[in-house]
């Protein structure tokens, strides 16, 4: 073992490429899935979503759990799980619970990209971005929905922008995430929004998630700098 690997707790250590034949049919089965339900977004078929979506987290956490995930890794992604179908009812209180359960996941990201470098010209791009997005929308949310998700954007942006430091493709990940709880954001606040809006915001979250999961199995390499974790 290198002296970076011995340096480097186990839950971050670069794991086998290889998923092996489980780990194929289980990431063919989550594009599958992925496919019928924004699918059925684009054909507004609402039943269709309402099967597809609980089951990408699901088929997503089962793939990385046949390449020897991180406990981390697993929790963060099933904790997306339980704020997709608290997001499947359309009530204040589940939203809530829905924005809950992806802050909990955010702080099991936080904890799983540890201390690697990132760049400080994009934290600032970041902070820049979290301050004009929350001034922006702040008028036009609900009275009672704007401390928490100004508290929850602040953690979503820590979440997209430490993300980086295990490489470009956790780093798009991160990003992509700010975009879909962005856009969900401005729909709670009432903005014009794209055609079909929650095709946009699941395309998004779905290759967000994809992306930190593959990201944080992939060797850990930061703007080609080795990632050190103490």
């Amino acid at each position: 073992m290198s002296d970076t690997e011995a340096r480097t707790p186990s839950w971050a250590r670069p794991v086998p490429e290889s998923a092996g034949p489980a780990g194929r049919v289980l990431l063919g089965a989550f594009a599958v899935a992925t496919a019928l339900d924004l699918g059925a977004l684009l054909a507004g078929w609402h039943l269709g979503h309402v099967l597809a979506k609980p089951l990408l987290m699901p088929l997503l956490v089962a793939y990385v759990i046949t390449r020897k995930a991180p406990r981390l890794l697993i929790a963060a992604l099933l904790f997306g799980w339980g704020g997709d179908l608290a997001l499947l009812f359309d009530a204040d209180p589940a939203f809530l619970v829905g924005m809950g359960s992806f802050a909990a996941g955010h702080v099991c990201y936080l904890v799983l990209f540890g201390r690697g470098r990132t760049h400080p010209a994009l934290g600032g791009a970041y902070a820049l971005a979290l301050l004009g997005t929350v001034a922006l929308l702040w008028g036009d949310l609900p009275a009672d929905l704007r401390i928490p998700v100004a508290g929850y954007s602040l953690l979503l942006t820590a979440m997209a922008y430490r993300s980086s430091a295990l490489g470009l493709r956790a780093g798009l990940g991160g990003a992509l995430f700010l975009v879909s709880d962005t856009l969900i954001a401005t729909g709670v606040a009432d903005w014009p929004q794209l055609p079909r809006p929650d095709f946009w915001i699941m395309a998004t979250y779905v290759a967000a998630q994809y992306l930190l999961a593959t990201g944080a199995l992939a060797p850990t390499q930061a703007y080609g700098r080795t990632v050190i974790q103490d």
